[in-house]
């Protein structure tokens, strides 16, 4: 499975062709973690948010809620 990388500093790491098999994991496992820290964060911002800013994203209370409690790992 691949897995997206957006930070451009991690993308260039990743595509250099002699990268180390540990340089190479370190690269993925600090872009997994960015992953995780941004749903976090979107996850706990989106329990902030009013049922009119819901309404506008497409989403119930009830849906937000069981958002924002999913684990961060979890896609």
């Amino acid at each position: 499975m691949t897995r997206t990388m957006h930070n451009p500093a991690l993308l260039l790491l990743n595509d250099s062709p002699r990268l180390p098999l540990i340089a190479a994991l370190a690269v993925r496992f600090a872009a997994a973690v960015t992953q995780w820290e941004r749903r976090r964060r979107s996850r706990i911002n989106l329990g902030y948010l009013d049922d009119r800013l819901l309404e506008d994203v497409g989403l119930t209370r009830h849906q937000a809620n069981r958002e924002v409690k999913r684990y961060f790992w979890i896609n």
